[in-house]
């Protein structure tokens, strides 16, 4: 197995979005780390995503692609356009995305309606074949198998049993037709004006084809009862028997179909987030 880069410095960071964006000041620049990328923030210009592992660098061409194809797909919110090429730094490769404004709001709050519009807006892009080339699809029940296998048996006995039968509710859905799931909508990367209209969606890394019930689940970042009155009941029904077994967003770091690297790592959040009462 190859090593893992060392983490680079905030000066290190800095040069390699000087070096994408000569000319642009980055002495105010931000920086903020997420599951795959580092980020130096220029507010105004541009976002400069760094990749924070082997596996994040060699993606990083293929999602830089999803972002133009959904960009292309004339959807009522800003989508990040990439502003330079894909560049290697070493190790890592780096790239540097348009600038989206506004704001998130704070958790548990939104209005419904516009994160209906929201949800309605992403499953209805068009499933073209470029982005069935470029995405990932769990047309088969192999992620339900791996959970099953990997992670259930780690569990300890007081969740075993109950999130076994939870993972099996959530594979026995009735399969829907493939749409376009952004895979990690709330939070920062939904970004409203303060007027409260939807000014654009970020970070479509974890994009991939699959039922859009996985949307709505991560959406209830706003509050259940808010989706619950955005959406329509079966997508609320789905969205909450995708969250039940570990959380939706521990389901959906193998719906989008990377590896299952660290599993016990994985397993502990998963506890964390049952023990907290969430599940």
């Amino acid at each position: 197995m190859s090593p893992q880069p060392s983490e680079p410095s905030e000066s290190e960071l800095l040069e390699i979005a000087d070096a994408l964006l000569p000319g642009q000041a980055v002495d105010g620049a931000r920086i903020t780390a997420g599951n795959l990328h580092h980020v130096v923030l220029l507010p105004g210009t541009a976002a400069v995503r760094v990749s924070k592992r082997p596996s994040s660098a060699r993606e990083m061409a293929r999602r830089v692609e999803v972002l133009r194809e959904v960009g292309r797909a004339g959807l009522p919110f800003v989508v990040p356009e990439p502003l330079t090429p894909v560049t290697w730094f070493g190790e890592r490769t780096a790239v540097a995305v348009s600038w989206v404004g506004g704001a998130e709001l704070p958790e548990g709050q939104g209005d419904p309606h516009r994160i209906g519009e929201l949800l309605r807006a992403v499953r209805e892009v068009a499933v073209t074949p470029r982005l069935r080339e470029l995405l990932y699809a769990p047309r088969d029940k192999g992620w339900a198998d791996l959970l099953a296998e990997q992670v259930v048996p780690r569990l300890p006995d007081r969740w075993r049993d109950e999130c076994r039968r939870r993972l099996e509710a959530a594979r026995d859905l009735e399969p829907v037709p493939d749409a376009l799931v952004h895979g990690d909508l709330g939070g920062s990367n939904v970004h409203w004006g303060e007027d409260g209209e939807l000014v654009g969606v970020l970070d479509w890394d974890q994009a991939h084809l699959f039922d859009p019930a996985v949307d709505a689940a991560l959406m209830a970042w706003h509050g259940w009862d808010n989706l619950k009155q955005a959406v329509d009941p079966e997508t609320y029904r789905r969205a909450r028997i995708y969250d039940a077994p570990f959380g939706i967003g521990h389901l959906v770091g193998i719906l989008d179909g990377r590896p299952l690297t660290n599993v016990e790592g994985y397993v502990r959040s998963i506890v964390s987030w049952l023990d907290s009462g969430q599940g």
